[in-house]
């Protein structure tokens, strides 16, 4: 027989735990802790959370949905590299600032790789979202770049969580758009004379389609006689 526990305690289960946790650290916190301060015993925490890390790995699975769910939405833009990067640098930097709370309390002592699970399932989205971000074709130079990109969004949210969300979303963005030179400037003077690794992959890609080297210019937000110095013969 199960002891008879009030429907709303598995919420404040996890609600108390987010905060311990935050305050102390995943290690630092003991279930019978957790159970004190909800004001229930340590059998009816593990009625509904048989161990420790199950409860960290419920404190992430709506991040991590949201997380696969950002992957898959910049995976089915795939046909368009460029937007599919896009996509997931901001699908991934949208999730990191809904879930940023969650993000700091890992910062204390990595509590989110306690649960195996959890840890799964956050390297695969991690290492999806880097092929989408790197793109095509890409090199060591890309996939570094992929990998620097995918990092500026995490660690601003995190040291920085307290911070208006809006504000903060746009000053992350900022930073991973010089990195990858965008925003691109409109048609006309000025235009940069220099491509990324990311750019001239799109450059020969687009010739292939048989875009003229003035839509490409356009597309890229380059001079023309950028694009023919970057295109075979």
């Amino acid at each position: 027989m199960t002891e008879d526990v009030p429907p709303d305690t598995r919420a404040r289960i996890l609600s108390v735990a987010m905060d311990m946790f935050s305050a102390r650290g995943y290690h630092a916190t003991s279930v019978r802790e957790i159970a004190e301060r909800v004001g229930v015993t340590k059998t009816a925490v593990l009625y509904h959370f048989p161990g420790k890390a199950d409860i960290i790995a419920a404190l992430a699975e709506p991040m991590l949905v949201d997380l696969e769910a950002a992957i898959d939405s910049a995976q089915a833009l795939a046909m368009d590299p460029h937007q599919a990067r896009d996509a997931a640098i901001e699908g991934l930097l949208d999730v990191w600032l809904r879930h940023r709370y969650l993000l700091r309390l890992n910062l204390r002592d990595l509590g989110l790789t306690a649960s195996q699970s959890v840890f799964d399932r956050f390297r695969n989205g991690m290492l999806r979202a880097n092929l989408i971000v790197a793109g095509p074709g890409g090199n060591l130079a890309t996939d570094v770049r992929a990998a620097q990109a995918i990092a500026m969004l995490s660690d601003p949210v995190v040291l920085f969580a307290d911070q208006p969300a809006d504000e903060l979303r746009a000053a992350v963005l900022d930073g991973v758009h010089r990195l990858f030179d965008q925003p691109r400037p409109r048609a006309g003077r000025g235009r940069p004379t220099v491509m990324t690794d990311n750019l001239m992959i799109l450059c020969r890609k687009l010739h292939d389609e048989g875009f003229s080297a003035t839509r490409i210019a356009d597309e890229l937000g380059v001079s023309r006689a950028t694009v023919y110095r970057h295109l075979p013969g």
